[in-house]
């Protein structure tokens, strides 16, 4: 079966709304014999007259009346699908969006997200979700619209990021521990006891690799999931953490954070999404918002 001329609906949603072959033809810019073929076609194609004579006018036959409404609507659906998008009205926007992000992110930069968006579209709703791997498939097959976090070799290349801020690593421990009085020097860092962050990348296999290149290593006695169990245990330990300084900012509040005593690259944090996303305008806006929440 030969697939149906789609143009046809257009002069047959025409044709039933004028009810004549000449005004058609004028709407349309047809000459009257090329919109009576057209007419012939379509009652070929559908087996029915669809407009009889009836005096010196046309009446539409019982089929013809039955479809109207149903073509109109197809014609309109059709337009509106191959017509540009409207611009966007935040305010009318019903939605949920997906945050993939590390430890910290909600913490330091949520409020922040959460007012702009709460003063732009009220019916825009958040779910946060956290970063345990480097995998980009949930940003592939869509059930994650955007992630946060370093970009690396073993993501997937054809993502989009967008740089959001730099970020370093410090050293954290509590009030009132022996770090967190006189200068801090390699030896006292290495002395001290340690609670590591293991993850599939990140910055924190920054520390290991510096510390090897000086010939020497610290002593971990702990390893957690994320830099939030980290902090926690420095907080009630005399365990000393080694964290993110911007992700970590708000969750630091009440602890004594020191300079490294040797030297680490500072790393980007960047906003990652796929790229079928890259023209989706309410996409467009929360990437926008996620950027002027971490300035």
């Amino acid at each position: 079966m030969s697939a149906p001329d789609l143009n046809l609906l257009v002069t047959l949603d025409v044709l039933l709304a004028e009810g004549s072959v000449a005004r058609a033809a004028r709407r349309l810019r047809l000459s009257p014999s090329a919109m009576s073929r057209a007419l012939a076609r379509l009652r070929e194609v559908t087996g029915d007259p669809l407009l009889v004579r009836a005096g010196r006018g046309l009446v539409p036959s019982p089929r013809a009346l039955e479809m109207r409404d149903r073509v109109a609507r197809l014609v309109e659906e059709s337009v509106a699908v191959l017509s540009p998008a409207k611009r966007l009205d935040p305010a009318s926007l019903t939605r949920t969006f997906t945050l993939r992000t590390s430890d910290g992110f909600v913490e330091n930069f949520g409020p922040r997200l959460l007012e702009r968006i709460g003063a732009e579209a009220p019916g825009v709703r958040l779910h946060f979700l956290q970063k345990p791997d480097k995998d980009s498939g949930p940003l592939r097959d869509g059930s994650v619209d955007l992630e946060t976090g370093l970009i690396e070799p073993g993501m997937g290349p054809e993502l989009r990021s967008r740089a959001l801020f730099r970020d370093r690593l410090v050293g954290v421990v509590r009030e009132g521990h022996a770090l967190s009085r006189g200068r801090m020097t390699l030896a006292r860092y290495l002395g001290a006891r340690h609670a590591g962050v293991s993850r599939r990348g990140g910055a924190q296999v920054l520390v290991e690799p510096a510390l090897e290149s000086l010939g020497v290593e610290r002593r971990v006695v702990v390893v957690v999931g994320g830099f939030a169990a980290a902090l926690a245990l420095a907080r009630e330990s005399d365990l000393v953490a080694t964290v993110p300084a911007r992700h970590t900012e708000i969750l630091r509040a009440d602890l004594h954070t020191f300079r490294l005593p040797f030297e680490l690259p500072d790393f980007a944090i960047s906003l990652l999404w796929h790229p079928r996303m890259e023209g989706d305008q309410a996409h467009r806006w929360l990437r926008e918002r996620v950027v002027e929440a971490c300035g």
